[in-house]
């Protein structure tokens, strides 16, 4: 995997609650010219930034692959219930992060159509709870009549208000602490603390899972083999099939959740590998 030497650079997208900050990573000189990669690092929800490796070193490693990148700084959902305060800003809640991250996926399309130097769309990719968000935000954009964008990817998303029943296979491989941190109950509750209400969880831009998926450009799915958000993956593969959607999904063997945040292992060169090749078909 390339080495990317060009510095990032630090800037804000207007969005409805506030600017959002984003982080721009330039390809090297010279490289040829790839459509541009907006990208949402995962945590829960609740957690995460900017300097996740998630977040910097994937970006790293696209823009070193050729790819102009912006990292979104999404507001994060607050933890548990607030009660209202002249003192404390308000909770945050959805769709306060899947707005954050239409209104960066926005400007990179208006930033894009303007140059000519460069190939047509926009490439929108997600991992975890960033996987989640990026999918509502591509019906967000299909239902608002945007342009589409060239293509999307997740890594080891998941995107059902509810955990999916998890084969004896997946639970067979579980291992470590996300064994009882990734538990279907405590996911349950992570998405029920990110909606603010169960009404919410109901909403397709909250959760893709379950509800029509005909706005999707062509997907790109990795999972990892020892993960219960798989069962999500699995699942919303088969939707996104079943809508006729272009899909091409890979389980990495002998990974765990979050493999992207661990840029030593080889899995993190395999996944970045596997996106750079997939991304420069878009």
């Amino acid at each position: 995997m390339p080495e990317h030497t060009v510095a990032p650079v630090e800037s804000a997208v207007a969005g409805p609650h506030g600017p959002v900050p984003v982080r721009r990573y330039a390809p090297p000189a010279g490289a040829t010219a790839r459509p541009p990669i907006v990208w949402v690092h995962g945590g829960g929800f609740f957690t995460g930034d900017l300097d996740l490796p998630e977040t910097h070193e994937v970006a790293r490693a696209l823009a070193a692959a050729g790819f102009p990148v912006v990292t979104v700084g999404y507001r994060l959902a607050t933890i548990g219930p607030r009660p209202p305060s002249r003192r404390r800003a308000p909770s945050i809640r959805y769709p306060v992060p899947v707005d954050d991250v239409v209104a960066v996926l926005r400007a990179v399309q208006a930033e894009q159509s303007a140059q000519t130097d460069l190939p047509p769309g926009v490439l929108l990719g997600g991992a975890s709870a960033g996987a989640c968000l990026s999918a509502g935000a591509v019906l967000r954009l299909a239902a608002d009549g945007a342009p589409p964008l060239a293509g999307v990817f997740f890594a080891y998303g998941f995107f059902h208000a509810r955990l999916p029943e998890l084969t004896r296979e997946v639970r067979g491989l579980l291992r470590g602490r996300r064994k009882y941190t990734h538990l279907p109950a405590l996911l349950d509750l992570t998405n029920l603390n990110y909606t603010g209400s169960v009404a919410a969880l109901a909403e397709p831009f909250a959760f893709a899972g379950g509800h029509p998926l005909h706005g999707f450009p062509p997907v790109l799915m990795l999972d990892a083999e020892s993960d219960s958000m798989r069962a999500s993956g699995e699942q919303f593969a088969r939707e996104l099939t079943d809508a006729a959607v272009p899909v091409e999904r890979r389980v990495l063997p002998g990974t765990a959740h979050a493999f992207l945040n661990r840029p030593r292992e080889a899995a993190f060169a395999r996944a970045i590998d596997l996106i750079t090749g997939w991304a420069a078909g878009r």
